[in-house]
């Protein structure tokens, strides 16, 4: 018998290398798809306001006929869905969490703070300590500072000023 001699052949190269191209997309899709995210949806009637802690250093009051989903991520990311939220957020937890309220995003500092989502997609934001940033889709981004509140939509805020009640949440019973 006759030793086997390798022949090289175009078509049996494209084929391998085909074969060879889609596991390493099977492998790249299962890596970027392996883990479903983790969300939690809280969700409050005509009863009691709801207390939870979120993460180490980040406790969240929703009141009632509220909703918000909470995603696992870096950093956290809270959608508010419906009514009245209430944070606060220790100084070891800055930056680990985001809000989206319809199209806008609030980035945290370290702060308390509650929101109000008004029926017609308007919101109202308080800060009684640190500071939030707020970032608009037309991509202007403006800073609300302890002892301010603020109006925002789509297009930015409006009505910018000093807090006139330091309970910026009077459902919340504070600690």
């Amino acid at each position: 018998s006759e030793p086997y001699t390798f022949v090289f052949s175009w078509k049996r190269f494209f084929i391998h290398s085909a074969i060879m191209s889609f596991c390493v997309f099977l492998g790249l899709m299962t890596w970027y798809l392996g883990k479903p995210p983790s969300i939690r949806f809280y969700e409050t009637q005509s009863e009691e306001p709801l207390s939870a802690l979120l993460a180490p250093g980040i406790d969240m009051a929703l009141d009632t006929r509220s909703s918000v989903a909470i995603k696992q991520s870096e950093p956290l990311q809270v959608e508010l869905f419906k009514g009245n939220i209430y944070f606060d957020i220790q100084k070891h937890a800055i930056n680990q969490m985001e809000i989206k309220v319809g199209n806008t995003i609030i980035r945290d500092f370290g702060t308390r703070f509650s929101i109000h989502l008004h029926k017609d997609g308007t919101g109202h934001i308080a800060v009684t300590d640190g500071h939030i940033k707020i970032h608009s889709p037309s991509g202007k981004t403006f800073r609300i500072n302890a002892f301010e509140q603020a109006d925002f939509d789509d297009t930015g805020i409006s009505q910018h000023r000093l807090l006139s009640d330091k309970n910026i949440a009077p459902w919340h019973s504070q600690p």
